[in-house]
């Protein structure tokens, strides 16, 4: 019978973490349905975008009260949670708090981590504060509503819970109070516990135990479900963004060819192409699909915090055009959500299902309305790319259906004809100048 908490526990611990793996498993399958792309050129500076970014907070912290809340949130979540070792430790084989036999060490542990766990609290409550009481611009958009608004908030009661049942767990075991080491917070609360008897306080102990472990593999199974996955693919996400000038863009390689074709002239355009030489042509020009971007764009769309300081940020947005930005990456990861489905439900093969991402989810207006300048890569804090989605279904609008906007049309028409944007021919530039 001494065992049966052991074994419970090993239940469930094989439980969380075999469900966790078989998500992560579908999570890479959904990634990789994207288009392969070379992400292996300049590994060191990509080592230290990651260590700035995605460790060290870098871009967090240039709105200081969000960025320094953030990153007391993530410090202390991430150090508390190394007491997840010695729970499991204990868990599994029957001991209590087995760490404790380092000394005073363990002591400075813990107590560095019941400081942050206040920390972590105070800086959850002004979260919570500045979503649902001042109500910031930037969480009230049209595609926070329903689901995304409740994650915000559901993720929040996470951790407030998982930092209570800490504490609590620490005030109520009375062998941790009685080395009189390491709770600097939990001794103050320990005489609200003065009135219960000893076995009560114990269950009560062994409640917030259990409590706290099984809410940890709660919370790491719904990050799935969440925009907190960034918690997990920050790292990977910030080691593969985009080292190219944020100006530069991407030229289709069959279109390269082709211009350096026709301004070639000793090329003959009628020739056959060489024997061996690669003569497919691309299936699609740019992208309509999630299945036509590369693999990195459907890893942004995962990463998306939500946070919203793209769109803050997008003068199309500010100045009250249909575009946002986080819409479009949430719009790329619900898609590639559903895809995801249709696979699963027709056994590893996608059917087709007469949707696609553009016009089903995002619409010509707001791709138009882009002014790809690029703010919304400078503001995200995570190294994700709108604009690279934004510009490869502007490719397929362009190149595929010949759905430019009229201006566009007129434009590039003009350069056609005349060298130049504007309806002159080139013999009447100069006129200007006659004019009195």
């Amino acid at each position: 019978m001494s065992y049966i908490p052991q074994i419970l526990f090993a239940i469930i611990l094989t439980a969380g973490i075999g469900y966790f793996a078989r998500n992560v498993k579908k999570l890479i399958r959904n990634i990789k349905l994207g288009q392969d792309v070379d992400v292996s050129d300049d590994k060191p500076q990509r080592w230290k975008n990651m260590s700035m970014i995605a460790l060290g907070q870098s871009k967090m912290v240039k709105r200081p009260i969000a960025g320094f809340l953030h990153v007391i949130v993530y410090v202390g979540f991430i150090i508390i949670n190394i007491e997840v070792l010695e729970i499991i430790i204990d868990g599994l084989f029957g001991t209590h708090r087995i760490f404790s036999s380092i000394g005073s060490l363990y002591g400075i542990l813990i107590g560095t981590f019941e400081i942050l766990a206040v920390l972590v609290l105070v800086s959850v409550i002004v979260f919570w504060i500045r979503r649902n009481v001042i109500k910031l611009k930037r969480f009230l958009n049209a595609e926070m509503k329903g689901w995304p608004k409740s994650d915000g908030n559901i993720i929040l009661y996470f951790e407030v819970v998982l930092m209570c049942l800490f504490l609590i767990m620490n005030a109520t075991d009375l062998q941790f109070q009685e080395m009189n080491s390491g709770n600097v917070i939990s001794q103050y609360m320990a005489p609200w516990f003065n009135g219960f008897s000893e076995s009560t306080i114990h269950l009560i102990e062994r409640s917030a135990w259990w409590l706290h472990i099984v809410g940890i593999l709660v919370f790491l199974n719904y990050l799935y479900f969440s925009k907190h996955l960034h918690i997990l693919l920050a790292f990977p996400n910030t080691y593969y963004g985009k080292l190219t000038p944020k100006g530069q863009f991407k030229n289709l390689e069959a279109v390269t060819k082709e211009v350096k074709m026709m301004m070639d002239p000793n090329v003959d355009p009628f020739a056959a192409p060489p024997e061996g030489a690669d003569a497919a042509m691309p299936a699609k020009f740019g992208a309509s699909d999630v299945q036509d971007l590369s693999w990195v764009n459907l890893l942004n769309a995962y990463t998306c915090t939500e946070c919203g300081r793209c769109t803050s940020e997008c003068p199309a947005s500010q100045t009250g055009k249909k575009l946002s930005p986080r819409k479009i990456m949430m719009d790329t990861r619900d898609r590639l959500e559903e895809v995801g489905k249709n696979i699963d439900a027709n056994k590893g093969e996608f059917k087709d299902d007469g949707k696609q991402l553009l016009g089903d989810y995002i619409t010509n207006e707001e791709l138009w309305a882009c002014t790809s300048c690029n703010a919304c890569v400078e503001a995200c804090p995570v190294s994700i790319d709108p604009l690279d989605i934004i510009m490869q279904m502007r490719q397929y609008l362009v190149m595929e259906q010949s759905a430019a906007p009229t201006e566009l049309n007129t434009m590039m028409t003009n350069i056609e004809n005349n060298g130049a944007p504007w309806p002159y021919n080139q013999m009447d530039r100069l006129n200007w100048k006659n004019e009195s």
